[in-house]
């Protein structure tokens, strides 16, 4: 099977989850909520089969929107968990809004290695993060782990392989489709030309791999592998006349009448509720002390909790601070290389020292929580320096706005570096960006990128491109 997730694909998730989780508020918001009734929907038609929910944990949580939804409409309480705590920091903007009382404790880790105990917890759920593993297996003994005697793992997940399709090409969102894609969408024959889910195409440029591979029956035996019984919900896709037709006809195929024909043939979300082997113990729950629940990701040492909210490895002696509100509870190697802070080789637009490596060429800061980002026009300078040994690239992360394709010309991208072309890149779309390119050995990185074509917005005097939002050197 090989690795179960590289760490390439955990940088490119921080990254994107700091780039996207709340920066389209109103956007994020509005999907968040959408997303909680469905899955509350999902949990209080299994509530018998699921019991007592605390202390619950919820992996790849973002924002951690479900972690808030047990804690205030179920009164549960646990843990919220994300590679991202920027992400979860986010989330703080969701409690203010949706006016809840309670939150979840929020800790940024490894759904590989979490920092959790041996049988410390009663529920653990996943929501749309588990396809971003090319081993399953490997979360769900994970999960097997932290889980008590009769604990659930609550988990809804697409995509579902999709039998009718061609499987063409990854498709982006609807809002940066083309107008043919857009007029297929629409009438629900898009899906049977290109692979998977609408969006993932969005994520696998930004470098986040997808296990693609999963149809119903793998989903039932990677669950029969690992747990005493389950109960399902399957949801089938049916977006316009094209699908709804073959959605009607699977049923009519189905011995019961249920959307699992549908959902093998047209792709769509499978929620499960899966139960641990053993006799369920119902100690009492002390989340006052929650630090008691949590091991060390280094050393797997217990944990304490000092009177300055620092947890600490009773073993090992590793930290992990309370950084508004959310631990940072990765591995130490991994927590510096996902989260450098200001240095000689990153300019992250969230920091406010990033100004200083910027030359000529950039406008004013904008943008919202993670999603800080400044424009640029024809070309503009920065500069990065080597922090480590090895050979490394370029990375640059950005926004295509759709004027950029309205001028008649390509949309183009080009990075020099040091006075020599590393990369050239023609967009095809509006939207989110990431480009990639190998960089000569050297100690210091002169960076100029330009852009073409130039484009004014109405009322902005400002010749404009694409926007920035991160340039950082990483491992080729």
């Amino acid at each position: 099977m090989g690795e179960a997730q590289s760490f390439s694909v955990k940088r490119a998730q921080v990254e994107f989850h700091n780039f996207a989780s709340l920066g389209e508020p109103e956007r994020a918001f509005r999907f968040y909520a959408e997303e909680n009734v469905r899955r509350g929907a999902i949990l209080r038609g299994h509530l018998s089969f699921v019991g007592p929910m605390s202390p619950f944990l919820e992996i790849g949580a973002n924002a951690g929107h479900t972690s808030y939804l047990l804690c205030n409409e179920f009164g549960a309480e646990g843990f919220a968990l994300d590679l991202s705590a920027d992400a979860l920091r986010h989330g703080i903007a969701l409690q203010d809004r949706w006016k809840y009382a309670r939150a979840p404790v929020r800790v940024a880790g490894d759904a590989l290695n979490l920092p959790f105990a041996d049988g410390s917890l009663r529920l653990v759920m996943a929501h749309q993060m588990l396809s971003q593993f090319l081993d399953l297996d490997a979360v769900f003994r994970e999960v097997v782990r932290v889980l008590a005697p009769g604990g659930l793992f609550f988990f809804s997940e697409e995509p579902l392989k999709r039998l009718l399709t061609l499987g063409l090409y990854r498709a982006p969102y609807v809002d940066t489709m083309k107008p043919w894609e857009r007029n297929l969408y629409e009438q629900g024959l898009l899906g049977y030309l290109v692979k998977d889910v609408i969006g993932a195409h969005q994520e696998e440029s930004f470098g986040i791999r997808q296990n693609h591979s999963m149809d119903l029956k793998k989903w039932q035996a990677l669950i029969e592998r690992h747990f005493e019984a389950a109960e399902y919900e399957v949801f089938a896709r049916s977006h316009g006349w094209a699908e709804e037709a073959v959605k009607s006809l699977g049923r009519r195929m189905d011995r019961h009448g249920s959307d699992w024909v549908p959902a093998r043939l047209l792709g769509g979300t499978l929620a499960a509720v899966c139960r641990k082997a053993g006799e369920p113990a119902l100690p009492q729950v002390e989340m006052e002390h929650f630090e008691r629940y949590m091991r060390c990701p280094d050393c797997h040492g217990g944990m304490t909790r000092d009177a300055d909210e620092t947890l600490r490895c009773v073993e090992c002696g590793y930290l992990a601070a309370n950084e508004g509100g959310v631990y940072n509870v990765l591995r130490e190697a991994d927590r510096k290389e996902l989260y450098p802070g200001d240095r000689d080789d990153v300019i992250d637009f969230s920091l406010p020292e990033h100004a200083e490596k910027l030359g000529a060429g950039w406008y004013e800061l904008e943008g919202v929580f993670g999603n800080k980002y400044r424009w640029i026009s024809a070309r503009a300078k920065a500069v990065l320096k080597r922090v480590r040994a090895g050979k490394l690239a370029l990375r640059v992360r950005g926004h295509a706005h759709e004027q950029l394709f309205t001028q008649g010309k390509p949309a183009t991208v080009t990075a020099r570096v040091n006075g020599e072309i590393c990369g050239h890149w023609t967009l095809e779309r509006n939207g989110l960006f990431l480009l990639e390119a190998p960089l000569p050995d050297a100690e210091r990185y002169e960076v100029e990128l330009t852009s073409e074509p130039e484009w004014h917005a109405d009322g902005d005097a400002r010749t404009l491109t694409v926007t920035i939002s991160m340039m950082r050197l990483v491992d080729r």
